[in-house]
């Protein structure tokens, strides 16, 4: 009964308030959730503090915060293949007669497009990837972390410049899906 309950997709009044007791025992212990803050506390862990100032701090102070992104990571692939039902993810037929529309899927067989997230060798592709995870590094920086840090963690905080944020995060994402992808994919 219970692995069949764990199985379903979560609805948001259970899924919800699990991630605000998190938010509060991360703020009850004076921590910050965010995950690209991992990456500098990996830089750090190999060795970048000898060429950027950005990386000398000390790391240990942050292994916590890879023990979630490992425990993330873990939880996904336990998930995907232990927990799930095998059926494909359920999305609104609008959205997927528009990507049809745009070339983007003939299928779908999840949450991903195969098409965009499967590298088929093209050029095409090589450079919208490259674009795409240059653009998301760097504006991850330049914002100061990552959509889920500022959106869970910093919003909790009631921190502005995460309100900022993730405005910025919400136009950026519609002017993206409504203006530059058919752009891009037409």
């Amino acid at each position: 009964m219970l692995l069949e309950y764990i199985r379903q997709p979560w609805p948001w009044y259970i899924s919800g308030p699990l991630i605000a007791v998190v938010m509060y025992l991360l703020l009850k212990q004076g921590k910050d959730f965010g995950m690209s803050s991992n990456l500098r506390t990996m830089c750090t862990i190999f060795g970048a503090g000898k060429t950027t100032s950005f990386f000398r701090f000390d790391w240990k102070t942050q292994a916590w915060n890879l023990l979630v992104a490992c425990g993330t990571v873990m939880g996904g692939f336990l998930a995907h293949y232990f927990l799930s039902d095998g059926r494909a993810a359920q999305i609104n037929p609008q959205s997927i007669a528009d990507l049809r529309q745009l070339g983007i899927i003939d299928q779908l067989q999840g949450y991903l497009p195969e098409s965009l997230f499967i590298f088929d060798g093209s050029l095409f592709q090589l450079l919208i990837l490259s674009i795409g995870g240059l653009l998301i590094g760097f504006g991850t920086r330049y914002a100061g972390g990552c959509s889920s840090g500022h959106a869970i963690s910093g919003l909790s905080n009631f921190q502005i410049p995460s309100l900022i944020a993730v405005i910025g995060f919400f136009i950026g994402g519609i002017v993206m899906v409504h203006f530059l992808f058919p752009l891009i994919f037409t």
